[in-house]
């Protein structure tokens, strides 16, 4: 009866299964089935180096224009938003790594360096690795990246020994190095875009299996190839399939092993020797590894007694196991490494050699909030935080004092740091232009290789939602629980850069007051057709005073004298001297001629400031009918109450805002204007 019940509930788990994809994955053949494949597709030879960029570009690209520089973004380590490791934000290192991929996929030189990720903690370093690794899994499950192995079928004691490649190695290196090139073009393998080439021999257990075939078939290849069987070979880390990842440790519980493998005891007696390759177990890291990728996580940590290993499989692609000959490896090696131990690298001349083999690519902190508020929304957001509503503008202004920490003070001396910062962010502001921004990055030395980690204030931001939030988590709190985190910050080593952090939270503290002021004020002033009436006016008028000429009034269609008053009303909000009116019509103008050239059409909130002076007019019009600085007071009359709610419903609707931090947010704006601080 037991058994009825439940063989439903198994069949209905059975049923999610993918069959044909488990088919597809599990294939075998013969030797001439794989040779058929190979000259249908022969991008399943592809070496390490290839497979790996071809799976990069494979997921796509995207171009932008950046400080005048085109810059390519590749999907690869972006689409999976909805994933951990997306990365964020580093787009110039990113294209750097995958121009060396793609230089090593073409054999210029790179494919015999190993690939050295540099930067400061949290950078993102492992995670750029761990997204190739689990990339490689995924991309090895594809008709795309698909690519093949092979195993030894033995007669033995009336039946069949089954011996696995223990390198997972490309079917056709039991072809002879010598007839490769001649056989390659002979049976027509490769075509325009993939050029079929196998470099390197068989591995030391392999080796010996087929020089013994080959005794007993009298030489005779063909026989020897037909105990052979090809299958579908599945990458995977946790299998240590194609993947493997090596971390130092006491050196003392470490050797060379580790890397190339190591006797296996209990075989010797059935083999009788220790040089036999089947008493060997060929499953250090560089064996596991081959057809795909290792990462040496902290790799100048590495003890001087893996650095000829490690100097061998870089330069000459080959390993050597104990008490065997060099054996070819097909794989990218890939480290990382964090500041201080790059420092000791450079000053260690018995790391000389590992330098000149060295490809470093920076990974700094990234440097542009918008892409940093992206790694805290991935972890903080409304479907992840259950029960506490996080306010607008708290992970953005925690990510723009991350960010601060890591920017170098501006040379120009009317530029503030957090100008710089807006401007890094792509903000448009008056006298600065794309080429002031190359200008500023040029002109730094170590720009985001120092600061503050996201981890840090990823932690703050938890505990922030553990202590203090009842309900909203609102900007405040994470910038005090930032602040007080600096006393116990293992990493800050000196006064003087504790007392700058703290300065630079008081910097994003005043930011926070200018944002949540406009948003009052835009919530005040809300509409938007109000708006772009006063827009539309004030650009006839702008018009017709640059041009000299008169403007109809749109009522009683009169011709009139432009309306100074109106325009200087709009101009002074935004703190526009009258010596300087001019100019700033023209710039609106400009601006306005530009996008026309575009195909683009003007709106009252594509230019930025234009839009602020309109708000703060229309803003200054009402602010008096609805009297918010009632709010700090302990009486409020009906009707004046009636109003206050339809803005917090702006700011509920539009905004983001939820009736705490709303409540919150008038009540501080109205604390600011009591103060008679009412300026935007």
């Amino acid at each position: 009866m037991a058994e009825e019940r439940t063989m439903p509930l198994v069949s209905s788990i059975a049923a999610l299964q993918d069959r044909t994809a488990y088919e597809a994955l599990s294939w075998e053949g013969s030797f001439e089935d794989y040779l058929r494949i190979v000259r249908e597709r022969p991008e399943v030879t592809r070496n390490a180096f290839q497979r790996i960029y071809d799976m990069i570009v494979a997921r796509g690209t995207e171009e932008y224009i950046d400080s005048k520089k085109r810059i390519v973004r590749y999907r690869f380590f972006s689409d999976l938003a909805a994933e951990k490791d997306a990365v964020y934000g580093l787009d110039i290192p990113l294209q750097r790594l995958v121009h060396v991929l793609k230089a090593a996929s073409q054999a210029y030189g790179p494919e015999k360096r190993v690939i050295l990720l540099h930067g400061p903690v949290g950078s993102s370093k492992s995670t750029i690795v761990r997204l190739l690794k689990k990339g490689l899994e995924a991309y090895s499950r594809t008709d795309e990246g698909a690519l093949y192995t092979f195993e030894w079928r033995l007669p033995k004691d009336g039946g069949v020994e089954v011996f696995p490649c223990p390198m997972h190695e490309e079917p056709l290196r039991l072809i002879p190095q010598e007839l490769r090139p001649q056989v390659f073009r002979d049976l027509g393998l490769g075509n325009e875009r993939y050029r079929v080439h196998v470099e390197g021999d068989l591995c030391p257990a392999c080796r010996y299996l087929f020089r013994d075939l080959m005794l007993r078939s009298r030489g005779d290849w063909a026989k020897v190839v037909e105990q052979v069987r090809v299958r579908r070979l599945v990458l995977s880390e946790k299998d240590r399939v194609g993947i493997g990842t090596f971390q130092p440790k006491d050196e003392k519980n470490q050797d060379s092993t580790e890397l190339t493998g190591d006797i296996n005891y209990r075989k010797i007696a059935e083999y009788g020797s220790d040089s036999d390759p089947r008493a060997f177990n060929f499953d250090g890291e560089f064996n596991i590894a081959n057809r795909g990728l290792i990462e040496f996580i902290e790799i100048l940590k590495l003890d001087v007694a893996f650095l000829y290993d490690l100097l061998g499989a870089t330069q000459e692609h080959v390993i050597k196991p104990k008490k065997f000959a060099q054996t070819d490896i097909d794989e990218v090696i890939i480290g990382h490494t964090n500041e201080a131990e790059y420092r000791k690298l450079l000053n260690n001349e018995f790391m000389e050699a590992l330098r000149d083999r060295t490809i470093k690519i920076d990974i700094p902190y990234i440097t542009r909030l918008s892409e940093e508020v992206k790694i805290y929304r991935k972890d903080f957001n409304q479907e992840r935080i259950r029960g506490t509503h996080i306010a607008p503008h708290t992970l953005e202004m925690a990510a723009m004092w991350a960010i601060l920490t890591r920017l170098e003070e501006p040379k120009k001396a009317n530029l503030s740091i957090l100008q710089k910062l807006k401007l890094y962010d792509g903000k448009v502001l008056p006298g600065y232009t794309q080429d002031t921004v190359k200008e500023l990055r040029k002109e730094t030395a170590r720009e985001g290789m120092d600061g503050i980690s996201p981890r840090y204030v990823q932690d703050k931001i938890s505990n922030a939602l553990v202590a203090d939030a009842e309900g909203c988590l609102n900007p405040f709190m994470v910038l005090n629980e930032l602040e007080k985190g600096l006393r116990h910050h293992s990493l800050i080593t000196s006064e003087e850069q504790r007392k700058r952090y703290t300065e630079l939270i008081a910097v994003v503290k005043r930011e926070y007051e200018e944002t949540v002021k406009n948003e009052v004020q835009r919530a005040i002033s809300a509409d938007v057709d109000a708006i772009k009436k006063l827009c539309m006016n004030y650009i006839d008028n702008v018009k017709a005073y640059l041009l000299k000429e008169r403007v109809k009034d749109r009522y009683t269609g009169q011709d009139m004298e432009p309306d100074e008053r109106l325009m200087r009303s709009i101009e002074e909000k935004i703190d526009i001297p009258e010596s300087r009116k001019d100019d700033f019509r023209r710039e609106i103008m400009n601006f306005i001629g530009a996008l026309a050239v575009d195909g683009k059409e003007f709106e009252y909130d594509t230019n930025d400031r234009l839009r602020r002076a309109l708000e703060l007019k229309l803003f200054e019009d009402q602010k008096d009918s609805i009297k918010l600085t009632s709010l700090v007071s302990s009486v409020i009359d009906r009707e004046t109450q009636d109003k206050i709610e339809v803005v917090k419903a702006r700011m509920k609707n539009d905004m983001g805002y939820c009736e705490i931090c709303a409540t919150d947010v008038l009540t501080f704006v109205a604390s600011i204007f009591a103060r008679g601080d009412a300026k935007g």
